[in-house]
């Protein structure tokens, strides 16, 4: 076996315009460069299409790319990067994935560590380890993870980014007139407002199933009532975030007040933070981002909830071609998928860095069979885009 090194290790923030803002317009946000929290929603957002891109190059050339959720502050998670990982990076055998995943890991874990920034720096560069190892091998990353269970994935379109049910809803027809059958709302703002929004959108595409995500908006009781009012109205997947992200015990509570799957997952990085979840019965549908938890931790996950008999459905939000291309690969390679999210605005804006546009689309993508995650990135591209942003 021809030895293989990391040479060198590139990182590329990009912060990426575009015509149509992600989860849609709103009179509350500064413009770039701030940030600003939507109204109702808490969290910190940008305007912009904010990423980081990890490249990873070998000895003979060969080059491997990950991905971080940091759709905030790319720059924090860069410098995770360069200060703690490229030390133990260069010079490593990238073939070694999980061994040189676990030392970088060790790194900060006795600090807490596992998790924020340095969980989404460590994401991408676990994706870009297998994306590497898989060129390397010459198979596509599903092959290394033991095969992939399905050759095409199922979607759901998340979110109908538009101000007012009226145009929610004519914008869900014509995602229904294109064959999609899931919909993902983006909610929480207010539990009569919610319904009404739900009954806007299915008077407009009656045959759509609905999911409701309401941005960890509610208390308890006012989540029960949205989660019965959602049951009453049935052809609902399930009701994603519903409470603040750190009750675990109300999200217990709610669980156990409806038979509506709870969806949980995409604040949490690593398998031991799923697992109180997974382990109390507080979720029935587990979301992790790729570009949260890595490729490593993705099927971890994955295999706690299969043993936990919980399905999955891979999370995927502001992230472009690379994150999307990872989470391709792991919903091929999970036991029990139930769909993978498509994020319209973010699909577009990510093709931007790719050299070929991934095959697939609301409906659902196609398995990609090129090695590594099945993508071109298109550099000279992303090294105009990084020196812009």
């Amino acid at each position: 076996m021809v030895r293989q090194r990391i040479a060198a290790v590139d990182c590329f923030v990009l912060k990426l315009a575009h015509t149509e803002r992600y989860l849609g317009p709103t009179g509350s946000e500064t413009e770039p460069p701030g940030y600003a929290v939507r109204a109702a929603w808490r969290s910190i957002y940008s305007p912009r299409f904010e990423t980081l891109l990890v490249r990873l190059t070998s000895d003979s050339g060969v080059t491997g790319w990950g991905e971080a959720l940091a759709p905030v502050a790319p720059e924090v998670p860069a410098e995770v990067v360069r200060r703690l990982l490229t030390p133990l990076l260069v010079g490593a055998d990238p073939r070694r994935v999980r061994p040189l995943g676990a030392a970088l890991r060790d790194l900060m874990r006795e600090r807490g560590h596992l998790g924020g920034h340095q969980g989404d720096a460590l994401a991408a560069v676990d994706i870009a380890l297998w994306d590497l190892a898989g060129k390397l091998a010459g198979l596509p990353v599903h092959e290394l993870l033991g095969g992939a269970f399905r050759e095409h994935i199922p979607t759901y379109v998340s979110g109908l980014p538009r101000p007012s049910d009226g145009e929610r809803a004519a914008l869900a027809a014509r995602w229904a007139a294109q064959g999609v059958e899931r919909i993902k709302l983006h909610l929480g703002h207010g539990v009569a407002t919610d319904l009404a929004t739900v009954d806007a959108v299915r008077r407009a595409a009656p045959d759509v199933a609905i999911a409701v995500d309401a941005h960890w908006a509610y208390d308890v009781p006012a989540a029960t009532r949205l989660a019965q009012g959602l049951r009453d109205r049935g052809g609902i997947l399930f009701l994603e975030a519903p409470l603040a992200p750190e009750d675990l015990a109300g999200h217990v509570d709610l669980a156990r007040r409806t038979d509506l799957p709870v969806a949980i997952g995409e604040a949490l990085r690593h398998r031991f933070e799923f697992l109180p979840w997974l382990r109390a019965r507080a979720v029935g549908l587990v979301q992790p981002d790729v570009a949260r938890t890595g490729i490593t931790e993705a099927m971890a996950v994955a295999d706690l909830a299969a043993a936990h008999h919980v399905p999955v459905a891979p999370h995927h939000s502001v992230g472009l071609g690379v994150a999307l291309a990872a989470g391709l690969q792991i919903s091929a390679a999970v036991e029990r998928l139930s769909c993978f999210e498509f994020q319209p605005t973010a699909t577009e804006v990510g093709r931007r860095i790719l050299a070929t546009p991934l095959p697939g689309g609301p409906d659902g993508f196609a398995l990609p069979s090129a090695p590594g995650l099945g993508i071109e990135v298109d550099e000279h591209t992303v090294t105009v885009l990084a020196e812009e942003s």
